[in-house]
């Protein structure tokens, strides 16, 4: 096999769904997430720094292409996609693709939803390129066979945004590779961002939200770029995931597949922390345990997960790193029954007694082989009071909550939606006529008329 094989079958597999009638399946999981995307980005406005963001984002230049989600504001297309993507990701509540640990939305939706105001697409072409663009972010997510040390939910869901839009556009073969070498100059994001809890984390799904578009603009106005950017010797697989083995991914790669396999996260916080506090939450369930009843906790998970969220809760710590902390995660849960958007607020975070309750949890490895793995996992509750007392309380979880084999029910999903939709509106009428426009994406219409609808939109 040359090195371009098993990207002429991406972009072969691409090409055929330009046209292809779509699964049924994939068409109602694309309108699912969707609406989830749409609904954390309109929460994200309560992010760190997103105000700031969109203030300093209108001074690179006027446009009227693209709508900021959730406001009066329009922008050139690349800063369009650079904020929204920053909006559906900066509270951790967007969904995620577990097998290729990429978050296949933020990247992807906002990008084409972008290109598709300005080049005034349908609602159909929309979700047809959400449902190409998730096949290919996901697809190369799974080839990769070693731990994360780049960012790989802004650099996949990038190529996935790229190959999506280009293949809407008409564009051959030539021009898709020309498109993908030109992003792979721009590809940005590591794990040292997640390390710290730094708010650059989802600045850099936004970063490579805008460097799609620009990198689908500058292939359409003519501009080169090497042709082998996934599997060069220099391209994406060998120079940002290391060991990685693409035509097995590819495998298992059916049209419309990869939309159908993407995880609701019902919590916003990082999506290694779902298994454990799925645990816990049918622990608080089954028995009547509070915060002084328990004297440790203890989860047991794969390697991936202590990696992501193993980090110790501390005073002082900035709500991105408190999102990725296992700890004050569960802590949370704990007091409160719960974990909302509240949790990683200010006054939630200078609580002493949350901290104190923090410091008795932590993670531990469980040995698992495989690198990308976030399950199973084993929590294990000490209790100092009743019957158990000294015996942990075992819990362990091998389909994650919002898991396609433990999926949120639609209730559940709309709940979600109108809870995150609320914290933007008011206007309860409107956002139930947004979901029926959802529920109709795959019929013709205009993307600028379905975003009209958002609230705060002129």
């Amino acid at each position: 096999m040359t090195p371009t094989d098993a990207s002429e079958q991406l972009y072969a597999h691409a090409s055929a769904l330009r046209e292809a009638a779509l699964d049924e399946n994939s068409v109602r999981a694309a309108q699912t997430f969707i609406l989830d995307s749409f609904g954390v980005a309109l929460a994200g406005h309560r992010g760190v720094f997103a105000a700031e963001l969109i203030k300093t984002a209108a001074n690179w230049g006027e446009g009227e292409a693209a709508a900021v989600w959730g406001t009066r504001q329009r922008l050139p297309a690349q800063h369009a996609a650079m904020v929204n993507a920053y909006l559906i990701h900066n509270q951790e509540f967007d969904c995620v693709h577990e097998a290729a640990v990429v978050h296949p939305m933020a990247v992807i939706l906002a990008s084409l939803s972008a290109l598709a105001e300005r080049e005034n697409w349908s609602c159909e072409q929309l979700l047809r390129g959400v449902v190409i663009g998730v096949d290919i972010a996901a697809t190369l997510g799974m080839a990769a066979r070693e731990r994360l040390k780049f960012f790989r939910p802004a650099q996949c869901g990038a190529f996935g945004a790229v190959i999506a839009a280009c293949t809407l556009l008409g564009m051959d073969t030539h021009g898709i590779r020309n498109a993908c070498g030109i992003l792979l100059g721009q590809l940005s994001g590591t794990m040292q961002a997640h390390s710290e809890g730094a708010p650059l984390l989802p600045m850099q799904i936004a970063f490579n939200a805008r460097n799609a578009v620009t990198s689908v603009d500058l292939a359409c106005a003519g501009l080169s770029g090497p042709k082998q950017a996934i599997e060069g010797i220099h391209g994406y697989l060998n120079l940002f995931e290391g060991k990685h083995d693409l035509p097995a991914a590819l495998a298992s790669l059916t049209p419309g597949i990869r939309i159908r396999e993407v995880s609701h996260k019902p919590f916003p916080s990082g999506r290694a922390t779902h298994g454990g506090l799925d645990a816990l939450q049918r622990v608080l369930r089954s028995r009547a345990l509070t915060s002084n009843a328990i004297a440790r906790i203890v989860l047991l998970a794969p390697p991936l997960v202590c990696q992501l969220i193993a980090r110790p809760a501390v005073q002082g710590m900035s709500s991105n790193y408190a999102k990725l902390c296992f700890a004050w995660c569960a802590a949370v849960m704990v007091q409160r029954g719960a974990l909302g958007i509240s949790a990683f607020e200010p006054e939630a975070l200078d609580d002493a007694a949350l901290l104190t309750l923090a410091q008795r949890i932590q993670v531990l490895s469980d040995q698992n082989p495989n690198p990308n793995a976030l399950s199973p996992v084993c929590l294990q509750v000490y209790s100092d009071l009743g019957a158990h007392s000294g015996e942990p309380i075992i819990e362990v979880v091998d389909a994650v909550l919002g898991s396609p084999n433990n999926p949120l029910s639609r209730a559940a999903h709309l709940e979600k939606f109108l809870a995150n939709w609320a914290l933007r509106s008011h206007d309860t009428q409107a956002a139930q006529r947004f979901v029926s426009a959802i529920d109709a994406l795959a019929l013709q219409g205009p993307v600028r008329a379905l975003l009209a609808q958002l609230p705060g939109a002129p």
